[in-house]
């Protein structure tokens, strides 16, 4: 298919408008990904918060779907943002875990991407924000040009951070390039050791303006200690509470410079990732101190892009999802008072765990899509993940590719056409999976006592098999693997049948 014109025939079925047909003729939707960090299912009032509220974000849900089962495959950031841009289990890739900003790329420049796919369909590419996927091969230097980098996975153009807000480098990269950087003050980068001379969040607390409460006592860039070392560069660190607005000028420039033709932006916002530095005009403005206050600020930002792409005119014809990296976590290695001040908030609204938990609370996120001109507002409870989007999108816009992918076509679910969704799913916590078979979710026994951010664990079962119907217990409280041993026994054994046709290769 050389154009999704024929998007009937990949619905198989699926009734659509006339007015659709027509419009699908004429020109491809633009394509708009954006991915928060850390936010989670209860951090959004569209999904239930009281005691903030986040209208950009919930404009993107009341103008289109909200789906209240939307997973990412992995409850930390990298697996989570590979499998999105692969379409592939975390699993089949060693290094799909949370990497050190030295990492080298872990995505091969022969496999296919997201972005590769929507090149392929004559589309504009780019990446503004979050990266985390490694970049150069791990030994870059960074005042050379970084390669391999975004544009060596399908990237036209690319303006990102290395890894997270709290690693080195902290530097921006745009089109494979350190923003700023002096010839004359090269940037020099370490995870195993400080360079001579420079203070560290360790040894010199009385330069820090933000605390550490566990980890981050290496460099300290902008008055935050940061994990691993840097020296040099410093004309081009950034500035924290600068960076949400930076992110959005270049993301509503992408989108500005290619009005004119198909464009595919992954737009990565960097809240409420720690360190949670918001900007002056957001500071104090939760009453839940800097991470209400950040997640305020990355909802702005949201706010202003989409009245960006209505002064454009391109609403209409934009199909933009909003969505999460993973679920949340209140003390993530700062003394920033999230713990003390969250009060009667649920960050995972009222799903158990959270960052790195094997609970829905960790893979269960917001995860919302609006395309004004094909998709009807509502709210769907399809089985969906992120990790379908690359075999979806490629149907969307007429696409093959010969690479063997985990990414199954639920285009018609995203587009509110249908609400059968994923039948079964793999979730990946931290060095352990669960799995999803239609409402029943089952975690294996680990032996090692998992402890999710807010201190539940396993309750003392880590080592024991856990199954829960999560239709009837969103929350994961009722233990059903002795009352229904016969079920327990058939996802025991498709889990060890997806393992093998998936290619599962850690050991974990």
């Amino acid at each position: 298919m050389n154009s999704y014109s024929s998007i009937l025939s990949i619905l198989a079925g699926v009734t659509l408008p006339v007015s659709l047909i027509a419009q699908t003729q004429s020109k491809q939707p633009n394509i708009v990904i954006i991915v928060a960090d850390d936010l989670g299912y209860g951090d959004l009032s569209c999904y239930g918060a009281h005691r903030i509220k986040t209208p950009g974000m919930d404009r993107v849900a009341n103008e289109g779907i909200r789906f209240t089962q939307g997973y990412c495959t992995a409850a930390t950031s990298t697996p989570s943002r590979y499998s999105l841009l692969t379409g592939l289990y975390p699993w089949t890739n060693r290094d799909a875990k949370i990497l050190p900003g030295n990492a080298a790329m872990i995505i091969n420049m022969q496999q296919v991407t997201l972005p590769k796919v929507m090149k392929q369909a004559g589309y504009v590419t780019g990446s503004v924000g979050k990266w985390h996927l490694g970049l150069g091969d791990g030994a870059v230097d960074w005042n050379k040009t970084v390669y391999p980098g975004a544009k060596e996975i399908g990237y036209d153009y690319s303006f990102i951070q290395a890894a997270t807000n709290d690693r080195v480098p902290c530097i921006f990269i745009e089109n494979g390039k350190g923003v700023n950087l002096d010839p004359n003050d090269p940037l020099y980068v370490s995870y195993k050791e400080n360079f001579p001379g420079e203070p560290t969040g360790k040894d010199n607390p009385e330069l820090l303006r933000m605390h550490p409460s566990v980890g981050h006592a290496g460099s300290i860039v902008n008055g935050v200690p940061r994990i691993g070392f840097q020296k040099g560069g410093k004309a081009a660190q950034w500035k924290d509470e600068d960076m949400a607005e930076l992110f959005l000028e270049k993301a509503k420039g992408f989108m500005r410079d290619n009005k004119d033709k198909p464009f595919f932006l992954y737009y990565g916002l960097h809240q409420p990732h720690v360190p949670r530095v918001p900007n002056a005009k957001f500071a104090g403005k939760s009453g839940m101190g800097p991470r209400g206050d950040v997640i305020l600020e990355a909802d702005w930002c949201v706010t202003e892009f989409l009245n960006e792409m209505d002064k454009l005119g391109l609403t209409e014809n934009t199909l933009v999802i909003f969505t999460s990296d993973n679920g949340p976590v209140l003390d993530d290695g700062y003394q920033d008072q999230a713990v003390e001040l969250v009060g009667d908030h649920k960050m995972a609204g009222p799903l158990r765990g959270g960052k790195t938990s094997l609970y829905d609370g960790g893979t269960c996120i917001p995860f919302m899509l609006r395309w004004p001109a094909v998709v009807k507002p509502g709210v769907s409870d399809a089985l969906i993940c992120q990790m379908d989007l690359l075999a979806s999108l490629a149907a969307l816009t007429g696409q093959t590719y010969s690479d063997k992918v985990d990414s199954q076509n639920t285009l018609p679910v995203f587009l509110g056409q249908s609400n059968n969704g994923r039948k079964e799913l793999v979730t990946e916590g931290y060095f352990n999976y669960a799995l999803h078979d239609g409402d029943w979710v089952m975690i294996p026994p680990y032996p090692a006592y998992q402890k999710d951010p807010e201190g539940e664990g396993f309750s003392g079962q880590a080592n024991c098999y856990q199954l829960y119907n999560v239709k009837e217990d969103p929350g994961q409280q009722v233990n059903l693997a002795e009352k229904d041993p016969r079920r327990l026994r058939q996802m025991m054994m498709l889990f060890e049948k997806l393992k093998r046709e998936t290619g599962k290769i850690t050991n974990f």
